[in-house]
């Protein structure tokens, strides 16, 4: 039993979705649509939920959020007018980038324009070394360079000097005088990412820049709605899978991007491990536990899939990550997304071949089964004409689906695509769905060198796992996992995430001559650091790592640091780290690049019971398997008592989501209602 009453709410393309859980450890859900001012829809499906528990809001004692803000600026182009202050003869650093095509052969391939166009970059007059500063700027040229910036309209400034993660001396100034004489936000480098490699720190800094006035904006709406509602401050889900008070993170706004696909994450984590817990059996996993050592992760919502690794308990990590094709350097969980989700509009290209997103139908008007007025064939509209969703079937516990609009955009398809009808316009777009959200897979897996017959497939999200059995199949993957809460699985990890504020320091020298002394200071700075944003620091645990690289080489892997830096020791374990990453280990020079520190205060996991109520099967209807219709069984989720197992085909329906379990499948409801898939004949 806990006293404290939680909730968490996360922001999807399509719904927003809310986990609330009571003081009696019961779990209750709700999804509403997503509003165009997102703070709405929170407050719309928080209400929800809590009449559903017969709760007051004004009862809640922690509320948790996670938002699309930062992510739908950046994928819109749609944040703010940003200037960007950088070191003379360093103007163009943004636009120039790195080397590398994505495209190697394609001619025609364009990079994204800059967020920053050059009539809004400028030069101040500095020079800094990685050894110490050469030459101050002027404050009377800062002063003066304010006056050209206000003359822009700038919104916001990003300041980015060469060298400032070395000495920030310079850009401390800079950022000073320009938050003094400008009424516009400014970013600095130093404060976000001190690490080396320009480009990265000035295009992260800009980013930071350019989303923070939407963020500052949206977070501000939502203390507010959430005060006159009784609520409490939210708390914030970073991209690292850690959330930050309000405050922390209208600081360090470009912490924010992937924020809703790190909470699915970490409740993915979450559930997958009580599963493996909870098994009773000396083999856990050969009696049809999640082994949370191997798990991928696949969020199916209505725009978009993403997809994630769960390796050796650990969820994979990277600070490489870009988001519409702009490096974000700080600390986030390791995402793929693909523009495959409910709403993905499927169309024909000129070639004749069918096509699947990345365009979505979105909330509005929706798939054509909504009934909103949508006329485009859905990924949605394909599992209805298929038979996975059926037309009592109520999204959200709500919105009754109309199959014969469904079938309408995909007869309309078929035709286009010159296919014999509707069901197998729908089986073509199931298949290229599941074929886009495969090779997202493959991106986590495979091409990292992981055998994904190793994993399991936690699915969850509103479509997720009416697909996951079909991409296991393709990936001779023989077991999935479904969440009880899987279709607002990202509120519920919102509810599970601990408080987390990384520190990062660019420290580079060959590891036979690193000064332990000297970096255990270092450490100790970024520790400080690191917790004084939290709101508990002294309950906070300190996790350091260090940046090696073979001597020569232009990537670094992150390796623990033990209880005291020894040069010799962390060798050691880089070449193990390099194997095990790489698949070989070199005779070569080992080089320290870089520190890092995360401050973790832990939340304690939430206990949730699970008692089946009601009857469970509540009918049966058509759906289409591999070309074959069957007579499927249609069972509500929530009825399903523990120990229960299903053999496919069947449908297992709840009002956020809804399992399809194919001909020769199996599932069993596991204690806390977690319902574990396996190929027939796998254990």
């Amino acid at each position: 039993m806990t006293d404290r009453i939680r909730v968490g709410a996360d922001v999807g393309g399509t719904f927003t979705d809310v986990a609330l859980l009571t003081a009696d450890e019961r779990l209750v859900t709700a999804k509403v649509p997503s509003t165009d001012d997102q703070s709405e829809g929170v407050l719309d499906g928080i209400r929800k939920a809590c009449e559903t528990a017969d709760l007051d809001p004004a009862a809640i004692d922690d509320f948790s959020h996670a938002m699309t803000v930062s992510t739908n600026a950046l994928l819109e182009s749609d944040g703010a007018r940003t200037a960007l202050v950088t070191t003379e003869g360093f103007r163009d650093v943004l636009e120039i980038g790195r080397q590398d095509r994505p495209a190697l052969y394609d001619l025609d391939a364009e990079k994204p324009d800059p967020l920053v166009p050059r009539r809004r970059r400028f030069e101040v007059e500095e020079r800094a070394t990685p050894e110490g500063i050469d030459r101050v700027p002027d404050p009377q040229d800062v002063r003066d360079l304010a006056d050209r910036i206000r003359e822009t309209d700038a919104e916001s400034v990003a300041v980015s000097l060469l060298h400032a993660y070395a000495d920030p001396g310079n850009e401390e100034t800079v950022a000073r005088i320009l938050r003094d004489e400008l009424d516009a936000p400014v970013s600095a480098s130093h404060e976000l990412l001190a690490a080396f490699r320009e480009y990265e720190r000035t295009a992260t800094t800009v980013v930071d820049a350019y989303v923070t006035p939407k963020i500052d904006a949206y977070l501000g709406r939502l203390v507010e709605r959430a005060e006159s509602a009784g609520l409490p401050a939210p708390l914030v889900m970073q991209s690292n899978g850690g959330i930050a008070d309000a405050a922390t993170v209208r600081e360090h706004a470009v912490t924010t991007c992937l924020s809703g696909p790190a909470a699915g994450v970490v409740g993915a984590d979450v559930t997958a491990r009580r599963a493996a817990a909870r098994d009773d059996s000396a083999d856990a996993t050969s009696e049809g536990a999640a082994d949370s050592s191997g798990l991928v992760t696949f969020d199916m919502g209505g725009t978009s899939s993403d997809v994630s690794l769960v390796r050796d308990g650990e969820v994979e990590r990277t600070t490489e990550a870009k988001i519409a094709d702009r490096p974000v350097g700080v600390p986030m969980v390791d995402v793929t997304t693909v523009g495959a989700g409910g709403g993905s509009v499927a169309w024909v290209d000129a070639g004749g071949a069918l096509r699947v997103g990345p365009r979505s139908a979105g909330a509005t008007p929706g798939p054509a089964c909504y009934g909103k007025g949508g006329t485009e064939p859905t990924v949605t509209d394909a599992n209805a004409v298929l038979g996975y969703l059926g037309g009592d079937t109520a999204l959200g516990g709500e919105l009754s689906l109309h199959l014969d609009a469904a079938r309408e955009a995909l007869a309309d398809l078929a035709d286009e695509a010159d296919l014999s009808g509707p069901v197998e316009a729908a089986r073509g777009v199931y298949r290229v769905a599941n074929a886009n959200m495969t090779r997202a897979v493959r991106a986590v897996t495979v091409e990292r060198g992981h055998d994904p017959r190793n994993f399991a497939l936690a699915a969850f999200g509103g479509a997720g796992p009416m697909h996951a059995a079909a991409l296991a199949d393709r990936l001779d993957v023989g077991r999935v996992v479904v969440p009880r809460a899987c279709g607002v699985l990202s509120a519920f990890g919102l509810l599970a995430a601990d408080e987390t504020r990384d520190a990062v320091r660019t420290y580079r020298t060959p590891l036979a001559d690193a000064d332990s002394e000297s970096i255990e200071e270092v450490l100790g700075e970024l520790a400080d650091e690191a917790r004084a944003d939290l709101r508990n620091p002294d309950a906070a645990a300190i996790a350091r790592e260090a940046d090696l690289r073979y001597a020569g080489q232009s990537f670094e892997l992150s390796v623990a640091v033990g209880d005291e830096f020894d040069p010799a020791g962390m060798a050691e374990r880089f070449h193990d780290v390099h194997a095990a990453s790489s698949g070989y280990r070199m005779d070569e020079e080992v080089e320290l690049v870089g520190l890092r520190v995360q401050a973790t205060v832990a939340r304690e996991t939430p206990a949730v019971a699970y008692e089946s109520a009601g009857e469970a099967r509540v009918g049966e209807r058509e759906a289409t398997f591999g070309g074959e219709v069957r007579e499927t069984p249609v069972f509500r989720r929530e009825a399903l008592a523990a120990g229960r197992e299903l053999a496919g085909p069947a449908i297992c329906e709840q009002d956020d989501s809804t399992v399809v379990v194919p001909p020769e499948w199996r599932a069993e409801v596991q204690a806390d209602g977690t319902l574990v898939l396996e190929r027939e004949g796998e254990k």
